[in-house]
């Protein structure tokens, strides 16, 4: 299975794109803002472009499975210049408060905000667990795409 981010919409506090699953749009997304290669700010700092592996593992800080985003053998995320990230996923959320560097996804967008992401969290997390029952590798690649508001 492939998931695929197309960044849009970037603003000082967030980043909104449109995610999709196998070619077909599935919700929108909001992250942190997206930053040059070798420019982290902690907690507010989307993953750099490029394309990565998805397991789904238990979250200690939700306490309970979700996707977790990771291209280096111990499942963190590292870019070209020794940046690195870790505990990315993708859970629900509406604001860039409530990211730290992870995926949330939303039925519907606002200037800095997604709406409904319960609900679109949910058709992906359904979507995932049947490719995991498949026995599929799932892998997420993000793209920048600046589009104007």
């Amino acid at each position: 299975m492939e998931l695929k981010v197309i960044r849009k919409w970037f603003s000082t506090k967030s980043t909104i794109g449109e995610l999709y699953i196998d070619d077909a749009f599935t919700c929108y997304t909001l992250e942190d803002v997206a930053r040059p290669k070798g420019v982290k700010i902690y907690g507010e700092t989307a993953i750099p472009e490029g394309k990565y592996k998805i397991k789904i593992t238990h979250s200690n800080r939700y306490n309970k499975p979700l996707p977790l985003i990771y291209n280096t053998a111990d499942r963190a995320v590292v870019d070209g210049h020794g940046v690195k990230f870790t505990g990315i996923r993708i859970h629900p959320g509406n604001s860039d408060k409530d990211t730290h560097g992870c995926l949330l996804p939303g039925l519907a967008k606002g200037k800095d905000f997604v709406s409904n992401s319960r609900d679109a969290f949910q058709g992906i997390m359904d979507l995932l667990e049947i490719s995991v029952e498949l026995g599929e590798e799932i892998v997420i690649e993000y793209s920048n795409q600046q589009e104007d508001v």
